[in-house]
């Protein structure tokens, strides 16, 4: 529950993408709802958000939109109110943005934290809220964004800031990369600025609105730290998020009492069934209603609900979607398997395979 009324405030959630750099597992659901440390990823970020003082969350919606409110709720389990406003077509990171502006309060002055839906991250919000507040030269700042350092900048946008933090310019993709900070994917804007987005059409925030708002002189700046910070958005990057939390190299409040520490933590659901002889190791998880026979070990990876890995199987880094099933002494290796299907001991799969959902 929030516990600092005194800085309350409103945010929105961008959870409208299709997901598809996790196909299949994204196939019947969005992106925003598959298990991460043995929760709907969003789970992770309510939680977060709560805990730094939000009151309301706004989820801009679009894919399996209808999906949400069942899982998620009115949002009472956090102390927050859930509203959930649906894009008829995507209309990009911006656009979604704009869509949802009738839903928020209308007081041009106040902070609305807006979050992309499917980055996990332990920085400090509380921090970079406090830091939008701060005037420069006298002018209130119109948009925060959260940087991450990173070692290698190459294959990402980069967002050079000058000695007092403002942002100077957004960088595409290079080989010779400006500078090493990058979009972290939270933002603090004021509400005014979120009016002056245009409305009805696709807009990128970070290839339209930040750009045009630095060009026209307002005052952007760039809230740099360099806590856990994970995109969510493949497979791989799923998996490693999951038993990060597990195993706590990360951090969030979401995350449920786990069994273990290091290499032997695992998150096992009360509905799970897991044979004794069978090992889950390594931050790995088994959702509700799967079952793991004899002998299997599971290691770093995701057992979703209802999913079936057979006697003497191997399962490393690997997710293994809801209802499928793994034969008996079969091995993933780095493998994604969608939801119901059927992965034979027999079959050889290369690190990276995705088994797609039956039709």
């Amino acid at each position: 529950m929030s516990t600092d009324q005194g800085h309350a405030f409103e945010a929105v959630i961008v959870a409208g993408g299709f997901g598809t750099r996790l196909l299949p597992l994204t196939t019947r659901r969005p992106k925003h709802l598959l298990e991460v440390a043995g929760v709907p990823f969003l789970e992770h970020q309510l939680a977060r958000l709560a805990e730094a003082g939000a009151t309301h969350v706004v989820l801009a919606t679009s894919y399996h939109a209808e999906l949400f409110e069942p899982v998620l709720g009115d949002g009472s389990r956090w102390g927050l109110r859930i509203s959930y406003v649906l894009e008829d077509e995507p209309l990009g990171t911006g656009g979604a943005i704009r869509n949802v502006a009738g839903a928020l309060a209308e007081d041009p002055e106040a902070p609305v934290v807006v979050l992309n839906g499917d980055v996990l991250s332990g920085h400090d919000l509380r921090a970079q809220l406090a830091d939008f507040a701060r005037p420069r030269e006298g002018r209130p700042v119109d948009v925060s964004l959260h940087l991450v350092e990173v070692e290698d900048a190459r294959a990402f946008g980069c967002v050079p800031t000058d000695p007092a933090g403002r942002v100077t310019d957004f960088v595409e993709k290079s080989d010779d990369p400006v500078t090493n900070q990058i979009n972290a994917g939270c933002y603090v804007f004021r509400r005014s600025v979120i009016d002056t987005i245009p409305a009805g059409r696709v807009v990128s925030v970070e290839r339209e609105t930040f750009p045009g708002l630095v060009a026209a002189g307002h005052v952007v700046v760039g809230f740099v730290e360099t806590a856990y910070w994970r995109d969510v958005g493949t497979p791989a990057a799923l998996v490693a998020a999951s038993a990060e939390l597990v195993r706590g190299d990360g951090a969030s409040p979401a995350t449920p009492p786990v069994e273990g520490t290091g290499t032997a933590a695992r998150w096992v659901s009360p509905d799970a069934q897991v044979a004794a002889g069978a090992v889950v190791e390594d931050g790995a998880t088994v959702g509700a209603g799967a079952r793991v026979e004899d002998g299997a070990v599971i290691s770093g990876s995701v057992v979703m609900p209802g999913a079936v890995v057979g006697a003497g199987a191997m399962v490393r880094g690997s997710v293994v979607g809801p209802r499928a099933r793994v034969a008996p002494g079969a091995v993933l290796e780095a493998v994604t398997v969608g939801d119901g299907a059927e992965v034979a001991a027999e079959t050889l799969l290369e690190p990276g395979a995705r088994v797609d959902c039956p039709a």
